[in-house]
């Protein structure tokens, strides 16, 4: 039997303690601590993990945690938006994001010519220097070839950055495949087009990169997955998880709520159901803003790898 214990301070206290300490105190604090525990064992599992996230964790400081999290080997495979894409890029070549308001003036701001992402602002002189990058880029790739998936095409645009903070940049290093199934719902989807106008026989092929994800794993593998926020994103990774024979491990962070019937909102315990997570997984599923949740159980996870020699 678990009893409720009361959290107290220390003078020093490491992430790693304080969310050993949530463990105690009820409610999602809990679910945050059994999280971390079961991110710490995909890795000692040897498990494939995948990691999924929206485009709005990228508009966020997490970009840099998560290109980080990638270059210490805590994510095999990557699955995300068009939106998380262009943004990267954005912020290799040194556009910065204001913080502003949740109430801020929308009408001054689309005046302004500034796009607000809930406190957080993106220019559209940040989406006119990606039109130029991108449109420069392009023309080098497509005299490299014709017929590009889209993870290919990722991996040859992060070897280009440079940027240590870059998902992008660090995926390519590690020969991580970051998979964006929907890749024309965005400023770079957009681009894409516009470069096919002008070369018909430019090809970025979404089917044939499903089949990369689909044999990036196999049913001998043991998989772990961690799903930030959910959309296409979630789905597209669970879904490439279901067609290996389901994940061993799961976490769930997410702001949205189980009684919609969304793909955003649905527990590790619904995915069961479609057997995406085996019956006997060890799973969690948080309810709160990822830009706190996922740091916390992360760093724990990490903290404890660096003990036990895992990770440097």
């Amino acid at each position: 039997m678990k009893y409720v214990k009361d959290f107290n301070w220390k003078k020093g206290m490491s992430v790693k303690s304080f969310v050993e300490e949530l463990g105690g105190i009820g409610f999602q604090a809990i679910e945050l601590k059994a999280a971390s525990e079961i991110i710490e064992k995909m890795k000692t599992s040897g498990s494939k993990i995948y990691l999924s996230f929206t485009s709005n964790m990228v508009t966020s400081g997490l970009r840099g945690f998560f290109a980080q999290v990638i270059n210490l080997g805590m994510a095999d495979i990557i699955v995300t938006t068009a939106g998380a894409i262009e943004e990267d890029i954005m912020k290799s070549f040194g556009e910065k994001f204001d913080i502003v308001s949740f109430n801020a003036d929308d009408i001054a701001l689309h005046q302004r010519g500034e796009n607000r992402v809930g406190n957080l602002v993106i220019r559209n002189e940040s989406y006119m220097k990606f039109e130029d990058w991108m449109t420069e880029v392009l023309e080098k790739l497509y005299t490299k070839q014709k017929h590009w998936p889209v993870s290919e095409l990722m991996k040859e645009i992060g070897l280009l950055l440079k940027d240590e903070n870059s998902i992008l940049f660090q995926a390519a290093k590690k020969d991580v495949p970051i998979f964006c199934p929907g890749i024309t719902d965005g400023a770079v989807g957009f681009h894409l087009f516009m470069f096919q106008q002008k070369h018909p026989d430019f090809i970025v092929d979404v089917v044939k990169d499903f089949k990369n994800i689909m044999f990036a794993t196999s049913h001998d593998d043991t998989k772990g997955f961690i799903a930030l926020g959910g959309s296409i994103s979630k789905h597209h990774a669970v879904f490439a998880g279901l067609l290996s024979g389901g994940f061993e491990y799961a976490v769930y962070m997410t702001t949205a709520h189980r009684s919609s019937g969304s793909m955003s909102g649905a527990s590790t315990n619904e995915a069961k159901s479609w057997g995406k997570i085996k019956d006997d997984s060890d799973a969690a599923t948080i309810i709160g803003d990822v830009s706190i949740t996922f740091p916390l159980a992360m760093i724990s996870a990490l903290e404890n790898l660096a003990e036990k020699g895992i990770i440097k």
